[in-house]
């Protein structure tokens, strides 16, 4: 019965420190938080499947009108890193 109590103690005491972990790095609520929560973002080029695209272009003008899967002038904004990865992506970085 000792060894389930301490087994329970161990269990509960890890969650309450992974929710406190998670307060800490997702939100403003404990000291030391970050002020404002930002990601890198890229402009990935060349992997928009049609009428995917987030962006206008010389084209068109508005977001959801590419044509065709994979044209090398639209793009989509993906966290920086991820264009890398993809078979086919050129990256162009923007501050978004």
């Amino acid at each position: 019965m000792k060894n389930r109590r301490i087994g329970n103690t161990l269990v509960l005491g890890g969650a309450v420190f992974v929710a406190l972990a998670a307060l800490q790095r997702y939100t403003h609520g404990l000291p030391g938080s970050p002020k404002e929560f930002t990601m890198q973002r890229e402009r990935c080029y060349g992997v928009a499947r049609a009428g995917r695209n987030d962006c206008g272009t010389s084209v068109h003008a508005c977001a959801g009108r590419a044509l065709t899967d994979g044209e090398s002038s639209e793009w989509i904004s993906l966290p920086a890193g991820t264009c890398g990865r993809i078979v086919g992506g050129k990256v162009k970085t923007t501050s978004l």
